[in-house]
């Protein structure tokens, strides 16, 4: 009779957890609540699903743990009458083992699972279509369209009103054509930045003196929002900027009208402002 009411109290919290988290899953919980949408370029999905596998491993792991706690807070438990404390056991080697064993295989697992979605991640794509060469500075970005030999530059956010609000329309834009291989070539002017496009669930490190590359494809059409990721200063907030992905005829249009306006060429690191890199013989932009 008592065994039976241990393990109804056992229970209890047990299924409570498990209709908590089985009960009618949004579209935005099954993605984990990332900000983007399934297939918004060819790797997104990738980063979902191990992101989402993680949280149900996690979950798991989590419940049996409670499960585990409430149970022995519960049977074991001082009854009226008891007094002094409960046999010590100095230890229990099977639990031990287990409590060992049983982390390494989640650590290890999860290593090896992002270490090889990484990999994939970061494989260059042969033959891009189009390559584009994008600087961090402070506190705006520079994109170089490198195979179509011309430019846009761009300012920091302004905010206007009273309650300082950002026009977004008037954000430095990259655009990159749908269904198309892009190579991004990512350079710093100045200190450390982060590339980052929100919907595209990756960011990488702007490093002076150093390049770095990002290859995908692009594979739903729309606006998404960038910024930069790493804390680079006074107005880092205001280092914001849009990502339009369109057809190649609207991108065909948008290069021809970079070139109208006489942006030919390419920005490259005559403009950059940190002159003290290694390897230079150049003054600090302090001096």
């Amino acid at each position: 009779m008592r065994s039976n009411r241990r393990l109804r109290l056992t229970a209890i919290p047990l299924a409570l957890i498990t209709t908590v988290a089985l009960a009618g899953c949004t579209t935005q919980m099954q993605l984990g609540w990332l900000p983007t949408e399934p297939g918004t370029t060819n790797q997104v999905d990738r980063v979902i699903g191990l992101w989402v596998t993680s949280w149900i491993v996690l979950l798991v792991v989590g419940v049996i743990t409670w499960g585990l706690i409430i149970w022995a807070a519960i049977v074991y438990r001082r009854r009226k009458g008891q007094t002094g404390l409960p046999v010590q056991l100095r230890y229990n080697m099977p639990i031990e083992v287990f409590y060992t064993v049983v982390p390494l295989i989640l650590v290890l697992g999860f290593f090896a699972f992002t270490a090889r979605d990484q990999q994939e991640i970061e494989a260059p794509l042969a033959d891009p279509d189009v390559t584009i060469e994008v600087y961090g500075k402070r506190w705006a970005w520079d994109f170089n369209y490198v195979t179509d030999g011309v430019y846009y530059q761009g300012i920091q956010a302004q905010e206007t009103g009273p309650n300082n609000t950002i026009d977004a329309s008037t954000l430095p834009t990259l655009y990159l054509p749908v269904g198309k291989k892009v190579e991004i070539l990512i350079e710093s002017r100045d200190v450390i930045h982060s590339f980052w496009i929100v919907d595209f669930l990756y960011k990488k490190d702007m490093i002076p003196a150093k390049t770095n590359y990002w290859y995908f494809i692009p594979e739903k059409e729309g606006t998404y929002a960038g910024k930069c990721a790493e804390l680079c200063g006074e107005y880092h907030s205001l280092m914001l900027f849009n990502v339009e992905v369109v057809s190649q005829a609207e991108y065909d249009a948008y290069i021809e009208s970079l070139r109208a306006e006489g942006n030919v060429g390419r920005l490259g690191p005559e403009f950059n402002t940190n002159t003290n890199l290694p390897g230079t013989t150049g003054a600090s932009e302090e001096e």
